[in-house]
């Protein structure tokens, strides 16, 4: 059985982790990177060899009820997730040092921030980007036209989860602020994008989902 491990793009890498990996318990995650001398897929084979990640569905289902971890391996270019569930399992030793809960500290990942909490994944624009993200409009909200900002807003290149949706609202308030107190005419609202699209995670493929 073919395991798809290679995500085709950002948003399917983001959308497999928030969509399908996170809400099934697979909160203990180490992240790495492959080295630029070593093929990417080769280590594809080695990890998912070491920790017997490329099952089916049905023995994951048994090493459940018998209280062993399930391990899930994710890659898009050279960054790549391993990611487990409770139980007992060898990850848990050989990863021990490097291993982070998902609950706790966010996965990053090219300017997103992935979490798990309230009982959900949890999908934002990490800080640092925000803030720059910000910095960038409120530079340009009165020296642009509306329809320089408007184009500007569809460039933004993160897929409106709710709370990044939550966070494109609060730059375009302050943008449409700046612009009143210039006497400029408003941003539409209908420039930010809150629709976030489906995507295939693996090229030709629908989603996987995680057991």
């Amino acid at each position: 059985m073919e395991y798809r491990c290679e995500a085709a793009s950002v948003e399917g890498f983001v959308q497999q982790l928030a969509a399908s990996y996170l809400p099934n318990g697979y909160w203990f995650y180490v992240a790495g990177q492959v080295p630029a001398r070593k093929d990417p897929r080769a280590v594809d084979e080695k990890l998912i060899a070491r920790y017997g990640v490329g099952i089916s569905k049905w023995e994951r289902a048994r090493q459940k009820r018998a209280g062993r971890a399930s391990v899930q391996y994710l890659r898009y270019g050279r960054f790549f997730l391993l990611l487990a569930t409770h139980g007992q399992h060898p990850f848990f030793e050989l990863e021990s040092g490097a291993i982070r809960d998902a609950r706790r500290v966010p996965i990053r990942f090219h300017g997103y921030s992935i979490s798990y909490r309230g009982g959900h994944a949890h999908v934002r624009i990490e800080q640092g980007e925000y803030n720059r993200l910000k910095a960038y409009f409120l530079d340009v909200a009165v020296h642009r036209w509306v329809e320089g900002l408007v184009g500007e807003f569809g460039r933004i290149p993160f897929e409106p989860y709710a709370p990044i949706r939550r966070q494109l609202l609060a730059i375009w308030r302050d943008v449409n602020d700046a612009r009143k107190t210039a006497r400029l005419s408003p941003v539409p609202k209908t420039a930010v994008r809150l629709h976030r699209r489906v995507v295939r995670t693996y090229p030709d493929r629908e989603v996987a989902k995680a057991v």
